[in-house]
């Protein structure tokens, strides 16, 4: 072959090559499709066969021990209908649907299409993933997307947690199901009914949209959206939950809730109401130990006491907590603290210290650092307040240490009353007694028939006894040989107008309702001086050294 014949001659090979290349890339390509075609066809195999095209749609009739296999997935069934050109059939009698080792399909009736992969079981369907069991009547299994979903009813199981709703959709790859429609959640001590559940079975978290109740040893719980963990009991709930208890109602924004701690915590717009004692506490954070009986509120924390009708005690501290003794008994009792900037309020009486402790086992309130106490045109200090209630109404006060007691008569003239102590005593919620002790001075104005005043009285005794009537001063008593000094009005000198620790807190004073979360302190160089109680013993070294 002479060299310009080369070229032609490479052409030709390379065109033959490029051919062959073709023709055996044409031919992978109808193997493939012949394997796919092979692996999308349905196999099947039993112990009768008959077939007519003119009879049963041109269906081959299957019977005795049939088994179909798809794409990985086995079906046994008592007889069937299989329709070759679209690559579908009916199954009638014991139909069962097993994939893998973890997936079991049973029920009365299936159809199957192998285009789509959709599996059709109708009558005591029972579909068992793992540990999970779906029972019911008309389920329709997509082995396309790994899901599965039931239109007329059906039930969850999943291990002591079943769930009903009237439509389902449970997806075997990622475990997570939704339920629609009349849907109930049950275990074995709760119970959860709400229209719309997402469950995700791997996780055991559980999420209700929509208006859903909680019940669980006899308490309700109502939200709008709620997360519940059926294995670790525990809860997230949003959108203004509500919690109904035992003579006890709590809301919030946000609630967190752990069963196995009993704690639970919440945020926003707080409420907890003692329907049973007849008060409220509220704030923007809660936290609640129901084992103990320990709960804290803070962040415009506010205590509301309504057991006197409706004239409400509304109490407000930096924080309020309270405490439970003798839990779950006959001896029950709680201690309530709040602090700091104790402010309270009621139309009758209000009150500001630092802060306050009250007991239900002695009805004792303490009020402790510069408290005040105002009712009328009446003012209170010391350094130690105690009021004690009977049957939530004020049955004494106890001023402990640099007792003050003030009444506004008008604009300049007060009446004054300091002591060591004071004890003021109250029948049906008005003051009848007050009894100054130690080393009592007084400054009186007694007032005319018309109102006017004439006289100023100083007194100084050891112990002064006044007795009201009407809210009204109507007498005093004091032991025999008191130092008394009667003045005309105007006369008395500047130290016998105004006692040495005269102090009057109107712009302290607690105004309404919303003004107890205002704290004002008291002027620079009018706090109580707390008095010396105690002197510890001073020790004293002799200087000697030893040698």
């Amino acid at each position: 072959m002479t060299k310009k014949h080369l070229p032609l001659f490479s052409l030709l090979l390379l065109f033959c090559c490029c051919v062959a290349a073709q023709a055996w890339q044409d031919a992978d390509d109808k193997r493939k499709q012949a394997v796919k075609e092979e692996k999308d066809k349905i196999h099947w195999e039993a112990d009768n066969h008959r077939f007519n095209e003119f009879e049963a749609n041109a269906a081959q009739r299957l019977s005795g021990n049939v088994v179909f296999r798809h794409g990985g997935m086995t079906m046994y069934c008592d007889s069937a209908l299989l329709y070759e050109a679209s690559e579908s059939f009916d199954a009638f009698g014991h139909v069962r649907i097993v994939q893998g080792d973890t997936l079991e399909l049973t029920g009365d009736v299936l159809h199957y299409y192998g285009e789509n992969l959709m599996a059709e079981m109708r009558y005591n369907v029972v579909m068992t993933h793992r540990e999970q069991v779906l029972k019911t009547d008309r389920l329709n299994y997509d082995r396309l997307y790994n899901v599965s979903y039931y239109f007329e009813g059906g039930r969850l199981i999943d291990g002591t947690s079943v769930l009903e709703s009237d439509w389902g959709e449970y997806h075997t790859d990622t475990k997570q199901s939704v339920f629609n429609y009349n849907v109930v959640l049950t275990d074995e001590d709760f119970k959860l009914v709400t229209d719309t559940l997402h469950y995700d079975t791997q996780t055991k978290w559980s999420k209700a949209i929509g208006p859903t109740n909680i019940y669980s040893n006899g308490d309700r719980i109502y939200t709008e959206l709620g997360y519940y963990n059926t294995q670790s009991e525990q809860a997230r709930l949003y959108d203004r939950t509500m919690a109904f208890g035992r003579d006890r109602i709590m809301s919030g924004d946000t609630v967190y809730y752990d069963k196995t701690t009993g704690m639970m915590e919440a945020f926003n717009n707080i409420s907890c109401e003692d329907t049973k004692n007849k008060n409220i506490l509220t704030g923007d954070y809660c936290i609640y130990f129901e084992q103990t009986g320990e709960a804290m509120a803070t962040k415009r924390a506010l205590a509301r006491d309504f057991s006197q009708g409706p004239d409400t005690l509304y109490v407000h501290a930096d924080t309020i907590r309270m405490f439970t003794y003798n839990i779950d008994t006959d001896s029950v009792y709680r201690k309530l603290h709040g602090y700091f900037h104790v402010r309270a309020y009621r139309t009758d009486v209000q009150a500001v210290s630092d802060s306050l402790v009250y007991t239900s086992k002695e009805g004792k309130l303490t009020l402790y650092k510069d408290p005040i106490v105002w009712s009328d045109t009446k003012q209170v200090l010391g350094e130690e307040i105690n009021v004690f209630m009977a049957d939530s109404t004020i049955d004494s006060i106890y001023v402990e240490r640099q007792a003050l007691m003030v009444e506004q008569l008008d604009s300049v003239h007060f009446n004054q009353v300091t002591s060591h102590e004071m004890h003021s005593y109250y029948v049906n919620g008005e003051m009848k007694e007050n009894h100054a002790v130690g080393n009592v001075l007084t400054i009186f104005y007694p007032l005319e028939k018309d109102s006017t005043i004439l006289y100023s009285n100083y007194l100084e005794t050891s112990i002064l006894k006044m007795f009201m009537k009407e809210r009204k001063l109507d007498r005093l008593w004091a032991p025999a040989s008191p130092v008394a000094v009667l003045y005309p009005i105007g006369m008395a000198p500047p130290e016998r107008t105004r006692l040495h620790n005269f102090a009057w807190f109107d712009y302290i004073r607690p105004l309404n309702k919303d003004d107890i979360y205002e704290w004002r302190p008291k002027k620079a160089g009018t706090e109580l001086k707390p008095s010396i109680r105690r002197t510890p013993p001073l020790q004293k070294l002799d200087g000697k050294k030893k040698k």
